[in-house]
């Protein structure tokens, strides 16, 4: 699935002002009203799901018959937003548009989830401009990932609306992943997220491996998503406060040079200096920056995680990538950076 555009600009302002202390840096707050957490209901066999593009533009009729399809085949109904085919540049209709049919499908009492059929750019344009407390009113399970960290993080911070970030529309849906679906949405399980440990015909495991940054255990509310879409978020009142949470981050398609100012606008933003635990998951098509050569993503986990000593780790089943975990940003979890494994300590949605 291809990544919404990179964001050329970013806030210098931020949620909260770093200053120095004693071996870290130390945050004094700015903060937002805390919000209630408010949580979906789980689903049942048969309820509708309904299917949006508030991102980029969908190239063909086949995108949204697969997506639809999915979700049939699951045992759900499907509702299609009415501007799922609309195009306006390389976005899936107008801001209005989009707009609406997120809107539509929160009003609608009849639809039980809302599934995003992709990502791409365009999320965080539309911001301004939702009706947070008509959502509010109406929790519901919402799902994606890339481009649509923008709404699942503004949503918890203006509602504490619990979404999900994992598989799209058009992501590959193998059986793993539906049972994965199901484990989450319809049975309402403690999932515990861990890597796979096969082997295969190696003698040690060389695929999915986890690599631990700085050991230990850590307990904190989930909150995270796309590198680059978050970091925009920066200084807008659609980033969550981010004091003693767990902070997960994915990147794809971004040169070294970019994942660096990134990482440098979250230490700036006290963002870093904020989170009791740290979670990467995979960096897809990352490429090193031209020139005189390129930091490395190991040097840049060694730069500006490693001196926080607090737990963290990389290689989660997290990103751009098939069969990735469906994650439930706003939940309590406890997370183990020497095992690699987030456990959720609450239930995600209300019976």
């Amino acid at each position: 699935m291809e990544k919404r555009a990179f964001i050329k600009s970013v806030a210098l302002g931020a949620l909260s002002i770093p200053i120095l202390g004693a071996g870290r840096t130390t945050q004094i707050k700015m903060e937002l009203p805390e919000q209630a957490v408010r949580l979906a209901k789980k689903l049942q066999p048969g309820d509708t799901i309904g299917l949006i593009a508030p991102a980029g533009v969908l190239d063909d009729e086949e995108s949204i018959a697969i997506s639809r399809e999915i979700f049939e085949a699951l045992g759900f109904k499907v509702k299609e937003g009415d501007h799922i085919r609309d195009r306006y540049g390389n976005l899936a209709g107008t801001d209005q548009q989009r707009i609406a049919d997120i809107h539509q499908m929160f009003a609608d009492k009849t639809v039980k989830a809302i599934v995003c059929i992709r990502g791409g750019s365009g999320t965080s344009r539309l911001l301004d401009r939702l009706d947070y407390k008509m959502i509010a009113q109406n929790p519901k399970v919402l799902l994606g990932y890339s481009d649509i960290t923008a709404l699942i993080l503004a949503l918890y911070a203006k509602t504490g609306l619990v979404s999900f970030h994992g598989a799209v529309g058009i992501s590959t849906w193998s059986t793993k992943l539906a049972a994965a679906f199901k484990r989450q949405f319809i049975d309402n399980e403690p999932v515990v997220f861990e890597n796979p440990k096969s082997k295969g015909d190696q003698i040690v495991q060389t695929k999915d491996r986890v690599t631990t940054i700085h050991p230990g255990i850590a307990e904190g509310i989930l909150l995270g998503g796309n590198m680059t879409v978050l970091t925009g978020l920066c200084g807008s009142p659609y980033l969550p406060d981010f004091k003693d949470k767990i902070l997960f981050i994915e990147e794809v398609d971004e040169d070294m040079g970019r994942m660096d100012r990134m990482f440098c606008q979250l230490k700036n933003a006290g963002v870093l200096a904020a989170i009791k635990g740290f979670v990467f998951g995979k960096c897809t098509n990352c490429k090193p920056s031209g020139g005189y050569g390129s930091m490395t993503l190991d040097q840049l986990f060694n730069d500006y995680i490693k001196p926080l000593e607090i737990p963290a780790y990389t290689g989660a089943i997290i990103g751009h990538i098939a069969d990735q975990f469906i994650l439930p940003v706003g939940v309590r979890v406890k997370m183990d950076a020497t095992q690699g494994t987030i456990s959720l300590l609450e239930d995600a949605l209300k019976d």
